[in-house]
């Protein structure tokens, strides 16, 4: 894993170098001088990964990276105002999920669909998110419990979402037997797809693998209703593991699952 230092955004305020202090102590990473250096200086200078911390969010740069990492609901805004209207979302159809319902992801990344199952689950409901790398973790968990997003309801469901630092196999084997109502799993995507410019980001930060026999054998021993996939239509993953694929028309990635 790439080391990287923290710095400020230009003109750091105190509210700023409060972010900074927190993202160190989380980190444990060094932080260096700003100096009015641009990014690309600094990603050249120090060879290493830059966090930069301003007033409203952290940036994620990796080396090579054009656009930086940073927390947003992406499209989970949208998907919630449509289920508000009464319309029907593919993952809450998949998991089945009910005011009350547990859910625990296992690859949080930007928590987008974490987000939808929240308030699909509603506050009686608990959902929780597991993220292997701690940059992306760290980033998330500040960005569900600090965006402030223009409506109640996406506020609320962000609130509600608890966030995990570890890798999700490791996480699994701690858990006990039929525990969470659904297991979802929403690996990188075997090929690329580019139905969101948000995507890109998020693939150069998070951490890759596919899907293992261990996984999902624990993710099946966890899960007391359903095991669910999200995965490039073409993923061999649904026959490998023996998930029932949902078939969409017109769309590049398919949900599967697994029942109890």
């Amino acid at each position: 894993m790439n080391h990287v230092r923290i710095t400020t955004a230009g003109r750091p305020d105190a509210l700023t170098e409060a972010r900074a202090f927190a993202a160190q102590e989380a980190l444990g990473y060094e932080r260096i001088p700003r100096n009015k250096r641009s990014v690309k200086n600094l990603l050249a200078t120090y060879s290493s990964d830059i966090l930069v911390v301003g007033k409203e969010r952290y940036e994620l740069y990796r080396q090579a990276m054009s656009e930086p990492f940073f927390f947003h609901p992406d499209t989970a805004a949208f998907r919630l105002k449509r289920l508000m209207k009464g319309e029907s979302d593919p993952l809450i159809t998949t998991c089945q999920l009910e005011p009350g319902s547990s859910f625990l992801d296992c690859t949080l990344g930007l928590a987008t669909d974490s987000i939808v199952a929240s308030f699909a689950v509603g506050a009686t409901g608990k959902v929780m998110g597991i993220e292997a790398d701690p940059d992306v973790a760290f980033i998330t968990a500040t960005g569900l419990s600090q965006f402030e997003p223009k409506f109640q309801e996406l506020e609320d469901a962000m609130r509600r979402i608890s966030v995990i630092q570890d890798s999700a196999a490791s996480f699994l084997t701690g858990v006990s037997d039929e525990s969470w109502d659904m297991v979802y799993l929403d690996p990188m995507f075997s090929q690329a797809i580019k139905e969101s410019s948000s995507f890109a980001p998020l693939r150069q930060v998070a951490v890759h693998g596919g899907l293992t026999e261990e996984w999902v054998s624990e993710a099946k021993r966890v899960a007391r209703k359903r095991v669910v996939v999200k995965a490039h239509f073409s993923d061999p993953v649904f026959d490998q593991f023996g998930f029932t694929q949902i078939k969409r028309p017109n769309t590049k990635f398919h949900f599967g699952y697994i029942e109890k």
